[in-house]
Protein backbone atom coordinates (compact mmCIF):
# COMPACT_ATOMS: atom_id res chain seq x y z
CA UNK A 1 0.00 0.00 0.00
CA UNK A 2 1.09 3.73 -0.91
CA UNK A 3 1.79 5.97 2.19
CA UNK A 4 -0.85 8.58 1.92
CA UNK A 5 1.82 11.44 2.52
CA UNK A 6 3.29 10.60 -1.14
CA UNK A 7 0.12 10.23 -2.45
CA UNK A 8 -1.29 13.61 -0.85
CA UNK A 9 1.68 15.49 -2.24
CA UNK A 10 3.31 13.97 -5.51
CA UNK A 11 0.26 13.24 -7.56
CA UNK A 12 -0.99 16.47 -6.85
CA UNK A 13 2.07 18.59 -7.30
CA UNK A 14 2.44 16.68 -11.17
CA UNK A 15 -1.31 17.00 -11.89
CA UNK A 16 -0.81 20.90 -11.12
CA UNK A 17 2.55 21.38 -12.25
CA UNK A 18 1.63 19.74 -15.92
CA UNK A 19 -1.80 21.94 -16.11
CA UNK A 20 0.56 24.89 -15.37
CA UNK A 21 3.56 23.40 -17.81
CA UNK A 22 0.36 23.54 -20.53
CA UNK A 23 -0.98 26.74 -19.10
CA UNK A 24 2.80 28.47 -19.97
CA UNK A 25 2.63 26.72 -23.43
CA UNK A 26 -0.45 27.90 -24.07
CA UNK A 27 0.43 31.84 -23.10
CA UNK A 28 4.26 31.81 -24.77
CA UNK A 29 2.40 30.34 -28.07
CA UNK A 30 -0.60 33.45 -27.99
CA UNK A 31 2.41 36.02 -26.82
CA UNK A 32 4.64 34.41 -30.17
CA UNK A 33 1.19 34.77 -32.47
CA UNK A 34 0.25 38.23 -31.64
CA UNK A 35 3.70 39.36 -31.47
CA UNK A 36 3.76 40.53 -27.74
CA UNK A 37 6.52 41.62 -25.01
CA UNK A 38 7.00 38.04 -23.41
CA UNK A 39 8.18 40.10 -20.16
CA UNK A 40 4.67 42.13 -20.30
CA UNK A 41 3.70 38.78 -18.76
CA UNK A 42 7.06 37.00 -17.49
CA UNK A 43 6.81 40.38 -15.18
CA UNK A 44 3.20 40.73 -14.63
CA UNK A 45 1.91 40.94 -11.14
CA UNK A 46 -1.71 41.07 -9.32
CA UNK A 47 -0.64 43.93 -7.56
CA UNK A 48 2.80 45.89 -7.07
CA UNK A 49 4.04 44.22 -3.60
CA UNK A 50 3.62 40.72 -5.06
CA UNK A 51 6.03 38.78 -7.14
CA UNK A 52 5.60 38.55 -10.94
CA UNK A 53 4.53 35.23 -12.83
CA UNK A 54 8.21 34.46 -13.00
CA UNK A 55 8.91 33.92 -9.73
CA UNK A 56 5.20 33.13 -9.05
CA UNK A 57 6.13 29.50 -11.39
CA UNK A 58 9.72 29.65 -9.64
CA UNK A 59 8.66 29.00 -5.98
CA UNK A 60 5.43 26.88 -6.93
CA UNK A 61 8.42 24.70 -8.01
CA UNK A 62 10.50 25.06 -5.19
CA UNK A 63 7.75 23.89 -3.15
CA UNK A 64 6.96 21.02 -5.12
CA UNK A 65 10.80 19.66 -4.95
CA UNK A 66 11.07 20.71 -1.13
CA UNK A 67 8.30 19.38 0.13
CA UNK A 68 8.46 15.98 -1.20
CA UNK A 69 12.43 15.61 -0.55
CA UNK A 70 11.52 16.34 3.21
CA UNK A 71 9.09 13.72 3.63
CA UNK A 72 11.34 11.59 1.58
CA UNK A 73 14.43 12.04 3.58
CA UNK A 74 16.02 13.40 0.26
CA UNK A 75 18.23 16.47 -0.27
CA UNK A 76 16.19 19.20 -1.52
CA UNK A 77 17.72 20.01 -5.08
CA UNK A 78 19.51 22.87 -5.37
CA UNK A 79 17.71 25.83 -8.05
CA UNK A 80 19.36 28.82 -9.69
CA UNK A 81 16.39 31.12 -10.00
CA UNK A 82 18.06 32.06 -12.70
CA UNK A 83 14.70 31.46 -15.42
CA UNK A 84 14.17 34.49 -17.85
CA UNK A 85 12.04 32.89 -20.25
CA UNK A 86 8.75 30.82 -21.21
CA UNK A 87 11.36 28.31 -22.52
CA UNK A 88 13.20 28.64 -19.35
CA UNK A 89 10.10 27.95 -17.16
CA UNK A 90 9.04 24.87 -19.36
CA UNK A 91 12.53 23.46 -18.62
CA UNK A 92 12.08 24.49 -14.59
CA UNK A 93 9.04 22.60 -14.45
CA UNK A 94 10.29 19.62 -16.75
CA UNK A 95 13.04 19.41 -13.99
CA UNK A 96 10.63 19.70 -11.22
CA UNK A 97 8.38 17.18 -12.91
CA UNK A 98 11.35 14.54 -13.25
CA UNK A 99 12.91 14.58 -9.62
CA UNK A 100 9.44 14.09 -8.15
CA UNK A 101 8.14 11.44 -10.39
CA UNK A 102 11.88 9.82 -9.20
CA UNK A 103 10.91 9.99 -5.34
CA UNK A 104 10.63 6.21 -4.38
CA UNK A 105 7.21 6.03 -2.80
CA UNK A 106 8.41 3.76 -0.11
CA UNK A 107 10.71 6.34 1.32
CA UNK A 108 7.47 8.48 2.32
CA UNK A 109 6.28 5.12 4.98
CA UNK A 110 5.91 7.70 8.57
CA UNK A 111 6.72 10.71 7.31
CA UNK A 112 4.03 12.08 8.59
CA UNK A 113 5.62 11.93 12.24
CA UNK A 114 9.15 12.86 10.58
CA UNK A 115 9.93 15.91 12.13
CA UNK A 116 11.19 18.91 9.51
CA UNK A 117 12.88 22.04 10.10
CA UNK A 118 12.13 25.08 8.35
CA UNK A 119 14.59 27.63 8.27
CA UNK A 120 17.03 25.69 10.37
CA UNK A 121 19.55 27.57 12.54
CA UNK A 122 17.83 31.25 11.78
CA UNK A 123 15.79 33.22 13.99
CA UNK A 124 12.74 32.12 11.92
CA UNK A 125 13.33 28.01 12.81
CA UNK A 126 10.65 26.50 12.85
CA UNK A 127 9.76 22.35 13.77
CA UNK A 128 6.90 20.41 12.20
CA UNK A 129 5.66 17.34 12.20
CA UNK A 130 5.79 16.24 8.43
CA UNK A 131 2.06 15.86 8.20
CA UNK A 132 1.19 19.41 9.42
CA UNK A 133 4.15 20.32 7.27
CA UNK A 134 2.34 19.19 4.06
CA UNK A 135 -1.39 20.09 4.84
CA UNK A 136 -1.02 23.31 6.77
CA UNK A 137 2.15 24.71 5.82
CA UNK A 138 3.89 22.98 1.86
CA UNK A 139 0.61 22.37 -0.14
CA UNK A 140 -1.28 26.05 1.01
CA UNK A 141 2.35 27.54 -0.08
CA UNK A 142 2.31 25.65 -3.51
CA UNK A 143 -1.49 26.34 -4.26
CA UNK A 144 -0.75 29.62 -3.80
CA UNK A 145 1.81 30.10 -5.97
CA UNK A 146 -0.27 28.01 -8.76
CA UNK A 147 -2.69 29.79 -8.13
CA UNK A 148 -1.54 33.10 -8.54
CA UNK A 149 0.32 32.16 -11.70
CA UNK A 150 -2.82 31.33 -12.85
CA UNK A 151 -4.55 34.44 -11.77
CA UNK A 152 -1.92 36.70 -13.56
CA UNK A 153 -2.13 35.14 -16.80
CA UNK A 154 -6.05 34.88 -16.47
CA UNK A 155 -5.53 38.80 -15.55
CA UNK A 156 -3.77 39.37 -18.49
CA UNK A 157 -6.27 38.07 -21.00
CA UNK A 158 -4.83 34.34 -22.06
CA UNK A 159 -7.33 32.41 -22.64
CA UNK A 160 -7.85 29.57 -19.92
CA UNK A 161 -9.62 28.86 -17.50
CA UNK A 162 -10.76 26.11 -14.64
CA UNK A 163 -10.42 23.19 -16.84
CA UNK A 164 -7.43 24.07 -17.67
CA UNK A 165 -5.99 24.97 -13.46
CA UNK A 166 -6.86 21.88 -12.63
CA UNK A 167 -5.06 19.74 -15.16
CA UNK A 168 -6.11 16.41 -16.10
CA UNK A 169 -6.93 14.20 -12.94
Amino acid sequence: MTSAMYTNSVPVFKQLLTALKTILQTTAAEVAAKSLQPDAFLQARLFPDMFPLLKQVQIACDFARGIPARLAGVDVPAHDGNETSFADLDALLETTLAFIGGLDAARFEGSEGREIVLRPGTPKERKLGGQAYLSSYGLPQFFFHVTTAYAILRHNGVAIGKKDYMGAY
